[in-house]
């Protein structure tokens, strides 16, 4: 039995030793805004968005993630392919700061010890909770500014491989398709700031490169009759 035992324990060094839990890392690239303003290209980045991530791995296609990014959003019908949002001419900038958790599926097993599983493509499934700006007032009174939380169902796609040692860099684009329409201050309470279709909600789009660091071991659990 105690042959057995030290049995189990070296084959779960041997097979584990090898396999990061932890990641955390930086990420940085471009934001851009979609809606009843300017261009309607979906990828179009023209603002710098970054942030902080951090990913627990399950096992080698699968890791949860949560991410913090703040992102600066902007669009100008001077922009726009369209004619009639051309001859109106309005334009916005607003600041998204978002907090992000998810799950991140890898299409190959994943694995930055293991020279055979050091790169792979990904999917992201996340819900995401985010603030900026808005306008309040009405027709007859003055508007003004305020903060407001909302959220996004988010998803995305990536491609990962190994840096060096335990660092990874990953190129990713995440789409953000919220619950409101007022990113770009579209307010139909004030004639001035409103635009566009009603039923159409914002996006926002986040793509860049991220950097990250793994570390940590699983344990090694094995049940004896």
């Amino acid at each position: 039995m105690k042959t057995f035992i030290l049995f189990i324990a070296f084959s779960c060094i041997t097979t584990f030793s090898n396999a990061q839990m932890y990641e955390i890392g930086l990420f940085g690239g471009g934001s851009n805004y979609v809606g009843d303003i300017g261009p309607e290209s979906y990828i179009n980045p023209n603002n710098l968005m970054g942030g902080v991530i951090y990913k627990w791995n399950l096992n080698e296609r699968i890791a949860l993630r949560g991410t913090f990014t703040y992102a600066d959003i902007s669009s100008d019908d001077v922009d726009a392919k369209n004619i009639a949002r051309i001859n109106r001419g309005i334009g916005f900038k607003n600041t998204i700061k978002e907090l992000a958790v998810g799950i991140e599926f890898n299409y190959f097993e994943y694995n930055l010890d293991d020279f055979r599983k050091t790169q792979t493509p990904y999917l992201l499934l996340e819900f995401a909770a985010f603030n900026y700006t808005v306008t309040k007032g009405t027709a007859t009174l003055p508007y003004k500014y305020q903060s407001k939380t909302s959220f996004a169902i988010p998803f995305g796609i990536g491609y990962k491989t190994k840096l060096f040692q335990n660092f990874a860099i990953a190129l990713e684009v995440r789409a953000r398709y919220t619950i409101v329409d007022d990113l770009d201050y579209n307010n139909s309470n004030i004639n001035s700031l409103t635009f566009g279709n009603p039923n159409s909600n914002d996006w926002y789009m986040l793509s860049g490169i991220s950097i990250v660091y793994s570390f940590g071991r699983p344990p090694c659990y094995a049940t004896l009759n």
